[in-house]
């Protein structure tokens, strides 16, 4: 039961992870700037579009024009998040087809640890993939924040939702990876082994 019990956990975490790296990707709230001057609207920086926040109009949401006009932290983070997400949809793929649940290709394990095996590495670099980006984008806000070359009254930018939903995508995929590749470790003893193995001893005192 420890062995299943283990994967399973591994694939849900995965799962978790992946959904909120995708999350992650498209949420427009990786930068929240807050105006003194008009406290109604909070204006948010995400990978593809810049939104301001009104208290009576709603949210409205501009894409971006161009993605060289993008700062270099932006255009990064927006490469690796979808690398992010494409590793971490292949790694569910592989690692599915070899869980001990699963029924097929049962009497090839070999092969099934080998696909746990790439399947957990995919979600190791999709985790790393997703925290690099989202840790860039949060040490340039805070250089930014305590910039003293910038006016005081200039507004500054602050850590948005999308960044603490980063972090707990790459941590979600790094465990459930982890998880998976301990269980290629551990050896399953088949109910079949230890029915044959009671039946080899009974035999012996039988003769005896």
């Amino acid at each position: 039961v420890y062995r299943p019990m283990m994967q399973l956990s591994g694939i849900l975490f995965s799962l978790l992870g992946w959904v909120l790296s995708c999350l992650t990707t498209y949420l427009p709230q990786w930068k929240n700037l807050n105006l003194e001057l008009n406290e109604l609207e909070i204006w948010t920086m995400g990978l593809w579009q810049a939104c301001v926040v009104q208290e009576e109009g709603g949210m409205q949401c501009k894409d971006f024009d161009s993605f060289l006009a993008l700062p270099p932290e932006l255009r990064i983070s927006r490469i690796l998040m979808v690398f992010s997400n494409g590793s971490g949809l292949l790694g569910l793929l592989l690692s599915g087809f070899g869980l001990d649940c699963l029924k097929i290709g049962e009497r090839q394990q070999e092969q099934k640890k080998r696909l746990l095996l790439f399947g957990g590495m995919l979600f190791w670099i999709s985790g790393i993939t997703a925290v690099v980006p989202v840790s860039w984008v949060a040490h340039s806000t805070v250089q930014e924040f305590w910039d003293e070359n910038i006016p005081d009254i200039v507004p500054r930018w602050d850590f948005g939702e999308a960044l603490f939903v980063g972090w707990l995508a790459g941590f979600c995929l790094i465990l459930g990876g982890s998880l998976l590749n301990c269980t290629i470790c551990s050896t399953e003893v088949h109910p079949s082994s230890v029915h044959y193995a009671a039946a080899e001893q009974q035999d012996q005192c039988q003769h005896l």
